[in-house]
């Protein structure tokens, strides 16, 4: 990922986060096969674990699925069984993307200190990412009590997740959650064997929040105003956060 200094997110409890939050990240691999594409990626919901909470350094671990049928997890179970017959690690390293649910195109007619004096403005895209690098091991043998544990856990997870921080059914005054329970427990083991899960160990984690932070402070409330005239939601989340992303860094430059 290229970062600026300006957008860089250097925080890990935020960049752990920000993947909380926007959970539908996009696997990428690089292996080579014979059988099967070099570069191949699918869009995969994701959990991520972590043993503190509070810690500033754990990078923490992605669990997720995907269906076998799909060209990418042939690959990726081709490539596992070089290290074990029975589920195995990837030699090499993997990435999975995320991506914040507000991303914009920024016309150069927001920009209403610099354009009017000079007119040296170029249009740009406001966007958030996380990127996390990691070790993966692939759990493609259905018939391994690892493989069903593993996704027994794995879908638990990832539809309490969901249903509860995804969707707001908590109970209450809300809705029930849904539970995989809920579903006939021959179903769900017919299905459990058409998925393979996929776990990263995280090795190495980034962050980018490019949200005009580097303007000066009249292009900046030219932006946040402009993004508010859109009377848009994406326009209005837009505004939220170069308004939040400013703070921060004033909060950085006092310090």
């Amino acid at each position: 990922m290229y970062l600026r200094a300006v957008h860089a997110e250097h925080s890990i409890p935020a960049l752990r986060q920000f993947i909380k939050e926007n959970p539908f990240g996009l696997i990428i691999s690089a292996i080579k096969s014979v059988n099967f594409p070099t570069i191949q990626c699918t869009h995969v919901p994701w959990i991520i674990d972590v043993q503190d909470d509070t810690s500033e350094t754990e990078l923490g671990t992605l669990r997720g699925h995907m269906a076998k049928p799909n060209p990418h997890s042939k690959a990726l179970s081709e490539a596992a069984q070089a290290d074990s017959p029975s589920n195995g690690k990837l030699a090499e390293e993997v990435s999975v993307i995320f991506n914040g649910p507000a991303h914009h195109y920024v016309t150069p007619k927001f920009y209403t200190e610099t354009k009017p004096s000079t007119g040296k403005v170029v249009p740009t895209w406001n966007y958030a990412a996380v990127q996390a690098y990691g070790t993966a091991t692939i759990y493609f043998d259905s018939k391994a009590s690892e493989t069903g544990e593993f996704l027994r856990r794995q879908l638990d997870d990832l539809s309490h997740h969901a249903e509860a921080n995804v969707m707001g059914f908590v109970g209450g005054d809300r809705q029930k959650a849904w539970e995989v329970s809920d579903a006939p427990q021959s179903y769900v083991d017919l299905l459990r064997k058409n998925i393979i899960g996929v776990e990263i160990e995280i090795t190495r984690l980034e962050g980018k929040f490019k949200m005009s932070q580097e303007l000066g402070k009249g292009d900046r409330e030219g932006v946040i105003k402009g993004f508010e005239a859109l009377n848009t939601d994406q326009g209005s989340k837009i505004a939220r956060t170069v308004e939040e992303r400013a703070a921060l860094r004033e909060l950085k430059l006092s310090a």
